[in-house]
């Protein structure tokens, strides 16, 4: 998993609440369970003209000039910006996996669906979560600005661009020591590889019959 320390990069506003996980991954790619190649397909159904399916070129596809990510001055972003209750719908992992494998490495809302927020910190993913009052400021300077450029410092736990917008924001400890790392639950483990190879050489010599080959 990579680590996030810190972001930069212009926000893409997807002025939308209860955006769920099927807008996000429709169900139609659901059928790899590999974590990348995903990218293409977030937000399918907006991003394109056409119905999308697995192993399309989505460089023919007629696309959706209106969708934010179809604009050029949202080319190659970092930070998407949206509304409540971002990522409802079903539970499923491939929602975070199409985000991060477009390229955003943090989400800002004001509220989000439990399991899809616990998903992003497993994937290298920060979802910040910010007062809807801020959240209705930043899309204002998106729209007045077209565009705003900010930088997310995960260590600080501070947003700002370049002019006098600046606030801080709240993560859990664990959380942020897990993404500051590149963490997820995997490595976290893997920490311990040491320790658990003489626990396994060790419980082999003390119960060797439990190791021994049952022939059926």
């Amino acid at each position: 998993m990579k680590k996030v320390s810190i972001i930069n990069g212009i926000v893409a506003p997807l002025d939308r609440s209860n955006v769920d996980t099927d807008a996000i991954i429709p169900k139609q790619f659901l059928k790899s369970i590999k974590r990348s190649g995903f990218g293409p397909n977030l937000f399918d159904e907006w991003r394109y003209l056409d119905h999308g399916e697995p192993g399309m070129d989505c460089s023919n596809r007629p696309l959706n000039k209106d969708f934010v990510l179809n604009q050029k001055q949202f080319e190659n972003t970092k930070i998407l910006l949206t509304r409540s209750n971002f990522g409802c719908g079903s539970s499923r992992e491939h929602a975070p996996w199409a985000i991060v494998d477009y390229g955003f490495r943090a989400i800002l809302a004001s509220s989000y669906a439990d399991i899809f927020y616990n998903n992003c910190f497993k994937n290298g993913l920060l979802p910040i979560i910010l007062s809807e009052e801020i959240i209705e400021e930043l899309f204002t300077l998106s729209s007045d600005q077209l565009s705003i450029s900010l930088e997310i410092d995960l260590e600080k736990q501070i947003i700002q661009d370049s002019n006098n917008f600046k606030i801080s924001f709240e993560i859990d400890s664990y959380r942020k020591y897990c993404l500051v790392n590149g963490l997820d639950e995997i490595g976290q483990t893997l920490k311990y590889e040491s320790a658990i190879s003489i626990f396994e050489s060790s419980h082999k010599e003390k119960y060797p019959w439990l190791f021994k080959e049952i022939k059926i």
